[in-house]
């Protein structure tokens, strides 16, 4: 029971904890501090939702309707590259005003909220779509975890147990710790930074996942 969870826990961590377009979303929202505790939970429920399914064997089912894939992996190199074009625009931006208003001041009651906010709404969608339209969420969450913990039998339910748990760790960590580097964000510059790093990453994701091989 504990070796099982332990090895969910492990597999889980290792799986999650890599650069990709889900977890530079998180940070950049953590480092803003605009609703990053919505967006963990957002991240950290979708993960036990898939976790959940893989273990249950549907990742069998999906896995025999190929075309399904197919067009999970072109949705996600649609909104991937869209994304990474808005990044690109917003670390080419000549106007240093609106990067400088992203950017969380301090006032006496502590950090403050930015000047400028996106909706609840529309955070959670974009989260929504970095999670669901990304055909490698499939891959590694539904059948490559779920088919580790089939080899557990009647305590793969304890497996999932662990990589749920290590799932919501990561991406509370990362949400609520992302706030410390706000001080290195202080600038228009730094952001144009973190902005252009994060172009790079979502363009070269949407686009690899499209391509052969």
């Amino acid at each position: 029971m504990i070796t099982a969870a332990l090895a969910g826990l492990g597999l889980g961590l290792s799986l999650i904890i890599a650069i990709g377009a889900q977890n530079l979303f998180v940070l950049r929202q953590g480092v803003r501090r605009e609703h990053a505790a919505a967006v963990a939970a957002v991240c950290a429920a979708s993960d036990a939702v898939l976790i959940v399914l893989g273990v249950s064997g549907v990742g069998l089912v999906v896995h025999a309707v190929p075309w399904l894939l197919v067009a999970v992996r072109w949705a996600g190199c649609v909104f991937l590259v869209g994304y990474g074009l808005l990044a690109a625009r917003r670390a080419l931006r000549p106007s240093g005003a609106a990067l400088a208003a992203d950017t969380p001041t301090r006032g006496e009651g502590g950090p403050a909220s930015t000047l400028t906010r996106t909706a609840l709404a529309p955070t959670l969608l974009t989260c929504l779509a970095l999670t669901w339209l990304n055909p490698h969420v499939y891959l590694d969450t539904v059948f490559l975890l779920g088919g580790v913990a089939s080899t557990y039998g009647a305590e793969r339910w304890w497996f999932a147990a662990g990589a749920v748990i290590a799932s919501a760790a990561w991406f509370s960590g990362l949400a609520f710790g992302a706030r410390y580097l706000g001080r290195v964000l202080a600038t228009p510059r730094a952001w144009r930074i973190l902005d252009g790093v994060i172009a790079v990453v979502m363009i070269a994701l949407g686009v690899g996942l499209v391509l052969p091989g």
